[in-house]
C-alpha cells in the first residue's frame, strides 16, 4: 500500500491545516460514535466511506508524486461527503423503498462505486479495482457466460442497490469492522507510539537479547513480536522498528539481505499476534460470529511457533557466522526501561483482559484508548508535581478509576479527559503532550486511510457474491478436486492466496479466498475457524513471497538490498509459517480447537521437533555443519511428523533421535580429534 503523496508520510505538524482538521475531525467523530452511539449502524458507515474519500482525494495524486489539484481534489472529496450525507438524511425513505431505486438513488449509487474504485487505484495501485471490476462485470454480464458459472442476469439498478445501498456491498461487514473495531484500535497503537512504547519495547529487547549471540537480530524478533500487541500493520513495523534494527543487524555482521529477511519477517508475525493483531482478525470475528478471544486463542500456539522458529533460525544463523552481540555495558538496562514508562503498560494490559474475558472489541477498544488518553495526559501532569503525596494520589486514582470503569459509565470518562486537558493547557510543561495527542489523533486517521477503503472496495465482491452465489460454483470445482485428496485442495488454496496477494493488500486476500475456499474446506471437514485461520495466514505470508513481497521492498531501502533477495531469505526463515497451518488443519488441537490439554500438548511437542529440525536444515547447522544427507533426512522427518498418516509419527520420531544423536556424537569426535 503505497503512499503516494508525502504528506501523509510526513509528521502530522507539517501538514497543511486543512488536511491537519479533516484528519482530526474524522479521529473525533470515530470516537464519539464508538462511545455514545448517536447514530445507526448505516449512518456510521455511510460517514465513515465519506470520510475516507476525502482524505483520499486531498492526499493522493491520481497520477506520479505530485500534490493533488487542489480545486478538484476537494471536489471529488465533497461529493464522497454528499453520498454519506444523502444515506444520513434520507435514511428512512431509503429504508422504505428498498430495493427500488429513484433516479437520485441511482446517480448517488454510481457517484459513491466510482470514486471508491478510484481512490482504491490511488491508494493500492491497479491491482485489486481490477479485480473488483472483474466481479462487477460478471455481475452485469454473467448470464452470457457458458456452464455453471451463468447467472440469471441483474439490471444495472439491482447491481448498484446491493452496492451501495444496504449492509451486503461497499457498506458491507468489512466497512463495518473498519469504521468501529479497527479504526479505534489503530488509534489505540497511534497514542502509544506518539507516548513511546516503540522505544520501550525496543529498550527492553535490546536489554534482555541485544548482548547475547546474534543479539541484533534477536531484538528485532522480540521486538517486533511486542510491536504486534499495540499495532497490526506488518508494513508499518517493518518502516519502523526496522529504522533501528536493519543498521544495527548489518553492524554486527549480517548479510543485507538477511537482515531484511529477519526484519520483515518478525514484522508480518505482528499480524497474527494476540491480543490485538492485524485488521483481518477482527474481520474474522465478524464474519464467522464468533467473539475475537476465539480468534486470538485460535492464533495463540501458531504465532508463538512462528516467532519460536524465527528466533532459532537467527539463532542458529549467529552460530554459523559466529556473529557475537553487543558489549553488555552498551545494551540498555530492560528493566530501567519499564521503570521510566511502564504506565504506558496499564492501558494495553487492561485491554489484554477485556478481550480474554468476552467483552466486544468495540468496547475493549473504547476502554483502552480512553485510559491510554488519560495515562497519557495524567503522566505528562504528575511529572512536574514535585510532591511524592501528590504523586502516589494520582497513581492510586488512575488505579481506582481502572477499577471502577464500568460504574462509573463513558460520560464520566471523558469528563475526566477533558479536566486533564484543561490542566494541560494551564501547566506550562505538559502543554507538548496535548500537540503529541492531536498528533496521534491525526496519525491514526491517517493509518485508517488504506485499510478502510480496502474493506470499502471488496464490499464489490462480497455484493456480487451474495447477489449471484458464483461462490457455491467455486466452491464446487474446489470440492471435486479435494474430494480424494484434502491436501491437494489446501496446496490449491495456498497458492491462490499466494498469488492474490502478489496484487493486493492482506484484507482484500482474506475476504476473497475465505468467500471462496473456506466453505470448499469446510464441506471437506475443516473446522469453521482453522479453515478461515488457513487462509488468513497465507494472506500475510504472500507479503514475503516474490516476486512482490511488499514487506522485503519495504525493507529493501532500509538494508540497501534488493527486495528479491530480502524475499528469498524471509521465505526461508518464516520456514514455520508455510507449516503451521497445514498442521492445524490435520490437528485442529494446535489452535485449540481439540478436546483435551494433552491432544494440544503432543501436538505442538511434535511442531516444535519439525520446526526445530527445519531450523537447522535450512540454515546447514546445528551444533555445527551439517552434512547434505543429514540436511536431506531432517527435511523428510519434518515432513513425516507433518504428515497425519499411520506411523509417520512414530517413524519421524525414532528418526529425529537418530540423526540428533549422531550428530551430537560426530560433534563430539570432531572436537576430540581436534580440541
Amino acid at each position: 500500500m503505497s503512499e503516494h503523496h508525502q504528506g501523509l508520510s510526513a509528521s502530522p505538524s507539517s501538514w497543511p491545516k486543512t488536511l491537519f482538521y479533516v484528519a482530526l475531525l474524522f479521529s473525533i467523530f470515530q470516537i464519539i460514535t464508538a462511545a455514545f452511539h448517536p447514530v445507526s449502524s448505516q449512518v456510521l458507515r455511510a460517514v465513515h466511506v465519506g470520510f475516507l474519500l476525502l482524505l483520499v482525494y486531498l492526499c493522493y495524486p491520481a497520477m506520479g508524486q505530485r500534490r493533488p489539484w487542489q480545486p478538484l481534489a476537494w471536489v471529488l472529496g465533497v461529493c464522497g461527503l454528499v453520498t454519506a450525507a444523502y444515506q444520513w438524511v434520507f435514511e428512512a425513505d431509503l429504508i422504505q423503498r428498498s430495493g427500488e431505486l429513484t433516479t437520485a438513488d441511482l446517480l448517488i449509487g454510481l457517484m459513491l462505486v466510482t470514486l471508491v474504485f478510484e481512490a482504491a487505484r490511488r491508494v493500492m495501485g491497479v491491482a485489486l479495482p481490477a479485480i473488483c471490476a472483474m466481479f462487477l462485470l460478471y455481475a452485469l454480464l454473467g448470464e452470457y457466460l457458458p456452464g455453471d458459472l451463468a447467472h440469471r442476469g441483474y439490471e444495472l439498478s439491482q447491481v448498484i442497490n446491493q452496492l451501495a445501498f444496504g449492509t451486503e456491498g461497499l457498506y458491507g461487514t468489512p466497512t463495518y469492522v473498519s469504521a468501529t473495531y479497527i479504526f479505534l484500535f489503530i488509534l489505540f497503537g497511534a497514542f502509544l507510539e506518539q507516548a513511546g512504547m516503540i522505544k520501550l519495547f525496543t529498550d527492553f529487547a535490546m536489554g534482555m537479547f541485544g548482548h547475547k549471540i546474534g543479539g541484533p537480530a534477536k531484538v528485532s524478533v522480540v521486538s517486533s513480536a511486542l510491536m504486534g500487541t499495540i499495532t497490526g500493520s506488518g508494513v508499518a513495523n517493518v518502516v519502523t522498528t526496522g529504522q533501528f534494527t536493519i543498521p544495527l543487524m548489518k553492524r554486527f555482521g549480517y548479510q543485507p539481505a538477511f537482515a531484511g529477511g529477519v526484519e520483515s519477517t518478525s514484522s508480518m508475525g505482528s499480524q497474527i499476534m494476540p491480543p490485538v493483531m492485524g485488521a483481518v482478525a477482527f474481520i474474522m470475528a465478524e464474519t464467522i460470529n464468533v467473539p475475537f478471544h476465539e480468534v486470538a486463542k485460535a492464533a495463540l500456539l501458531p504465532a508463538l511457533l512462528y516467532f519460536g522458529s524465527v528466533f532459532w533460525m537467527v539463532h542458529l544463523e549467529a552460530r554459523r557466522a559466529n556473529l557475537k552481540g553487543l558489549p553488555k555495558d552498551q545494551c540498555p538496562d530492560p528493566w530501567q526501561a519499564v521503570k521510566q514508562r511502564w504506565y504506558l503498560l496499564v492501558p494495553l494490559s487492561v485491554l489484554i483482559y477485556l478481550l480474554f474475558s468476552g467483552r466486544t472489541p468495540l468496547f475493549s477498544g473504547t476502554v483502552g484508548l480512553a485510559l491510554t488518553a488519560i495515562v497519557i495526559l495524567g503522566s505528562a501532569i504528575i511529572l512536574r508535581v514535585p510532591s511524592l503525596g501528590l504523586r502516589c494520589a494520582f497513581w492510586v486514582s488512575l488505579g481506582l478509576l481502572c477499577a471502577g470503569f464500568f460504574q462509573l459509565g463513558i460520560g464520566v470518562v471523558f469528563a475526566v479527559i477533558s479536566l486533564l486537558v484543561v490542566v494541560c493547557m494551564l501547566i506550562k510543561g505538559a502543554r507538548p503532550t496535548l500537540t503529541l495527542c492531536l498528533n496521534a489523533l491525526v496519525e491514526g486517521a491517517r493509518h485508517a486511510v488504506p485499510v478502510g477503503i480496502a474493506c470499502t472496495l471488496v464490499g464489490v465482491i462480497i455484493g456480487v457474491v451474495s447477489l449471484t452465489g458464483v461462490a457455491s460454483a467455486f466452491a464446487g470445482y474446489i470440492l471435486a478436486v479435494g474430494q480424494d485428496n484434502l491436501f491437494l485442495s489446501l496446496l490449491l488454496t495456498m497458492l491462490t492466496c499466494l498469488v492474490l496477494g502478489m496484487g493486493i493488500p492482506t484484507i482484500p486476500n482474506y475476504i476473497i479466498t475465505s468467500s471462496i475456499a473456506a466453505p470448499a474446506l469446510l464441506e471437506l471437514g475443516v473446522p469453521l475457524i482453522v479453515s478461515h485461520m488457513f487462509v488468513f495466514y497465507f494472506g500475510i505470508l504472500a507479503d514475503l513471497t516474490p516476486p512482490v513481497a511488499l514487506a522485503c521492498f519495504a525493507a529493501a531501502p532500509i538494508a540497501r538490498e534488493k527486495g528479491l533477495k530480502i524475499s528469498l531469505w524471509a521465505v526461508r526463515i518464516a520456514i514455520a509459517g508455510f507449516v503451521v497451518p497445514f498442521m492445524a488443519v490435520y490437528d485442529p488441537a494446535l489452535m485449540l480447537q481439540g478436546d483435551s490439554v494433552s491432544a494440544t500438548l503432543y501436538v505442538l511437542f511434535k511442531a516444535v521437533v519439525a520446526i526445530g529440525l527445519w531450523g537447522a536444515v535450512f540454515t546447514g547447522f546445528l551444533t555445527q555443519r551439517m552434512l547434505w544427507w543429514e540436511r536431506l533426512a531432517g527435511l523428510l522427518i519434518g515432513i513425516s511428523l507433518v504428515l497425519v498418516v499411520p506411523w509417520s509419527d512414530e517413524l519421524g520420531f525414532i528418526c529425529a533421535a537418530l540423526l540428533l544423536a549422531q550428530h551430537f556424537w560426530r560433534a563430539q569426535r570432531r572436537e576430540l580429534v581436534c580440541p
